[in-house]
């Protein structure tokens, strides 16, 4: 029988428990940074919530106003270019940039300067304001928002990727700001009023 080194046995023994070692270090890894991009577009569903009492309004979007026992000023408005609403009675009120119970602040201080006494004003948003796709879709242009909307939505909305598109990334404008980033395809992304999305062309 062959004599046993020991020696070996001790090496053989060391390289397995430092491979298994860094199999797991990789694992970790991976999680960490798939727990980190889920945590960011959760952070980002929180930061850019759509019900009425957080979403910030902008122009274009379409707002219910209720003014209790004032039948002629009850209706619906849109916030215009320059971020207000004309509301009989009342005027131009700002909106654009706030909340609908900011906006219902607004409306019931201007209206009690009038003939209206003590105003009670409810105001939600009746439809927001659209987003944009343009690059290799079939059918760039602008598409009504509805809640809950992801960037595959909005592609398939647009007739899906045409055959030159990159259909792992996309570029992504949030309402407001003038600065494009990239978003993987890899997760859902969400899509706001007011984005601009843009699918790249693939090379090859």
């Amino acid at each position: 029988m062959a004599p046993i080194n020991l020696d070996q046995l001790d090496v053989s023994d060391m390289l397995q428990r430092y491979i298994l070692l860094l199999v797991c270090g990789v694992l970790a890894c991976a999680v960490t940074v798939a727990l980190d991009a889920s945590n960011a577009l959760s952070a980002e569903r929180a930061a850019h919530a759509s019900s009425s009492s957080t979403y910030i309004l902008g122009p274009n979007d379409r707002i219910r106003v209720k003014v209790y026992g004032e039948q002629d000023i009850t209706g619906e408005y849109e916030i215009d270019s320059a971020g207000s609403v004309s509301i009989p009675l009342a005027g131009h009120v700002k909106a654009a940039g706030l909340t609908t119970r900011q906006v219902e602040r607004g409306i019931a201080a201007a209206l009690s300067k009038g003939i209206v006494r003590d105003p009670r004003v409810n105001v939600e948003v009746a439809a927001y304001r659209p987003y944009y796709i343009l690059g290799e879709v079939k059918k760039s242009g602008e598409y009504p928002y509805r809640n809950g909307l992801t960037v595959l939505d909005a592609v398939a909305s647009a007739g899906g990727f045409t055959y030159r598109a990159n259909e792992g990334k996309v570029y992504l404008r949030r309402s407001g700001s003038t600065t494009e980033e990239t978003y993987p395809l890899t997760a859902p992304v969400p899509v706001y009023p007011g984005d601009n999305i843009r699918v790249p062309e693939r090379y090859f």
